[in-house]
């Protein structure tokens, strides 16, 4: 296993793990400005325990690799419109001329870089702790354990790449970019429908070899309960990159069974209901878990996930609430390895 001290010398190395900005909120919360997407100095130094000077001479010793993974100074009238959104009225300094923000990106690139500090090491521990068990572990859907053929393997390693690597590369790019964004839209695209031949040629070779994958899925859903059937849920957010998933496993009455965050940053509420046979989830479950997730929690994402199909009239709430639902094929395709398109 690679030593995290290599991190420090090898730029090639640190670009391959800056996907993996999870592993900061493993290691320690990272607090965000009210964009949900930047940090300040003061908040990286925070993070990583030592004096903004630091942070600041790091920042004089590797300018161009920081600035190519986030980190951005702000002037003139990018910086006036940044503190009347972000810095305001939430108690953080005012600067006067310029101003340094710092994605995720910039400051795992940060922990990678950053000698003095046990939270830095912590972070690149934790990091090739995890890029050694992506290397050596099979790939395998959370809670079935039926053997996975070397074929299988393959198809379903490519389309997590594309799903949590390409995918989110092009995410960060488009809302970055300014004259390029049409074409980076449509590369995206073009990757996403890769990612969707890869799924149905994994699912034709599985056909071919006498498998039946989508009745194994639908066996096994069916007969999970509502509390393992919420546990996998959870499993199926934590593969696609989410993290402080928390499952509620109780009945409280308000229709959020499991909480979290997205890769990016956004907040998550789920509801869960693994109703079989040909029942559909009526408009009184849908109309108190938009209520919930909108209305008393404002959540960025909101998840209604069921074992069955959606009432006419739910699935007319769910449009005009914004809460995105995902059906029974849906949940059995997602337990086959398609990403949620939501959660990219």
């Amino acid at each position: 296993m690679i030593e995290e001290s290599v991190l420090l010398e090898s730029q090639t190395l640190r670009n391959s793990a800056l996907d993996r900005t999870d592993v900061l909120d493993r290691v320690k919360a990272l607090s965000l400005l009210p964009d949900g997407l930047h940090v300040t100095t003061a908040m990286v130094a925070t993070y990583f325990e030592v004096a903004e000077t630091v942070v600041n001479n790091l920042l004089s010793r590797h300018r161009h690799e920081l600035q190519s993974n986030g980190m951005q100074v702000l002037r003139g009238s990018e910086l006036r419109n940044f503190k009347e959104l972000n810095l305001s009225s939430y108690g953080h300094p005012q600067p006067r001329s310029a101003l340094a923000i710092w994605s995720r990106r910039a400051v795992l690139n940060v922990a990678m870089l950053l000698r003095d500090s046990e939270v830095a090491r912590q972070v690149r521990v934790y990091l090739l702790d995890m890029e050694h068990l992506a290397r050596t572990q099979p790939v395998d859907n959370p809670g079935l354990t039926e053997p996975v053929s070397l074929d299988a393997r393959i198809d379903q390693r490519i389309t997590h790449i594309l799903g949590r690597t390409v995918v989110p590369m092009f995410n960060t790019l488009i809302a970055s970019s300014g004259e390029h964004r049409r074409e980076l839209i449509e590369l995206r695209e073009d990757i996403e429908n890769v990612e969707r031949r890869m799924c149905r040629h994994h699912k034709r070779l599985a056909a071919l070899e006498g498998e039946a994958p989508a009745e194994k899925f639908r066996s096994a859903l069916k007969a999970m309960t509502w509390q393992a059937f919420e546990q996998h849920v959870a499993d199926l957010l934590r593969r696609d990159g989410c993290t402080e998933i928390v499952v509620r496993q109780a009945r409280s009455g308000r229709g959020i069974d499991i909480t979290g965050r997205t890769a990016d940053g956004r907040t998550v509420a789920v509801r869960c209901k693994n109703r079989s046979g040909r029942r559909t989830v009526p408009s009184a479950d849908m109309q108190k878990f938009a209520g919930a997730a909108r209305a008393l929690h404002r959540v960025d994402l909101a998840l209604f996930v069921a074992g069955c199909d959606f009432s006419h009239e739910s699935q007319a709430i769910a449009d005009l609430t914004g809460v995105v639902t995902v059906d029974r094929e849906e949940v059995e395709a997602w337990t086959a390895g398609v990403r949620l398109k939501a959660l990219q």
